[in-house]
């Protein structure tokens, strides 16, 4: 048998099997592909990575949530625009089945202020050295209100063609400042790898104004890194006493997740424990 009758009579294997499957099998619906979640008991934590990080920055977090038995799911932030960030990340919410820990790190505090209004799975709000706008305010402006933020100087700007046309522009943190100003309380060989791999925020994702923000309904725990360059403390004590939230001050860069991952995942769970 030649090699493109081989292909052809694998090709209709595959067939054949995917047309034994259920329905369910290729739905959002319960055992489903695309309805994250599961049968423990716990409510699912939902993690929401900031500017200039991806979902990796989680890592020790999730391996701490995972051994108490939560089921995580670390979602990818577009890091485009605050109201299509938060679209998407709500998508992320909808196909988790039962109830919901948000967390959302720096400017992912943003987003998932305005990804949780109103969704009905959303039982708490967790702020990791974060972004907690009221509307009407963006990140940009509330990391800058308070003195201190050094992170702002040491960004580069990087144009990106836009798919309708023009142009935007990318923010990245210079790799010989990023151990500095953003993961300081970090071995300088782990600082090089966040730096190589971080993802930019355009600039429409930093200066979009929050129009809703879930704090005003949805209780809210806050972590406050007191050595933070991006989101100076102050700023942060100022936004987590705006939104009532429960807080712990921990010393740590901004990058707490990934120095400090058992402080972080240690709020997740109380969180998740006063409501449930």
């Amino acid at each position: 048998m030649n090699r493109r009758s081989l292909i052809g009579l694998a090709a209709a294997a595959v067939t054949l099997a995917l047309a034994a499957l259920p329905p369910a099998a290729f739905a959002g619906g319960e055992g489903g592909y695309g309805g994250h979640g599961a049968d423990s008991g716990k409510p699912t934590v939902v993690l929401v990575h900031g500017a200039f990080a991806d979902s990796s920055s989680w890592n020790g977090v999730i391996q701490r949530l995972q051994r108490d038995g939560y089921p995580v799911l670390s979602a990818s932030n577009p890091l485009r625009g605050l109201e299509s960030d938060a679209a998407y990340v709500r998508s992320v919410l909808d196909s988790v089945k039962g109830p919901i820990v948000l967390a959302g790190h720096s400017y992912g505090g943003a987003v998932i202020s305005a990804a949780a209004v109103d969704h009905p799975q959303v039982k708490a709000l967790v702020y990791i050295a974060a972004v907690i706008p009221d509307r009407g305010e963006s990140t940009g402006e509330l990391t800058t209100r308070f003195p201190g933020n050094t992170l702002g100087q040491n960004l580069l700007r990087v144009p990106f063609p836009l798919p309708g046309g023009g142009t935007g522009t990318d923010l990245y943190v210079k790799p010989s400042a990023f151990h500095r100003h953003f993961a300081a309380d970090v071995p300088a060989g782990t600082a090089a790898l966040l730096a190589a791999t971080q993802r930019p925020a355009a600039t429409t994702a930093l200066e979009e104004k929050a129009t809703a923000t879930a704090w005003r309904t949805v209780a809210s725990w806050a972590l406050l890194a007191t050595e933070d360059r991006a989101i100076p403390l102050a700023a942060q004590r100022f936004m987590a006493e705006r939104a009532g939230s429960r807080t712990v001050e921990v010393k740590a860069s901004h990058a707490v997740a990934v120095s400090r991952p058992d402080r972080v995942a240690r709020i997740i769970v109380e969180a998740a424990r006063s409501e449930s």
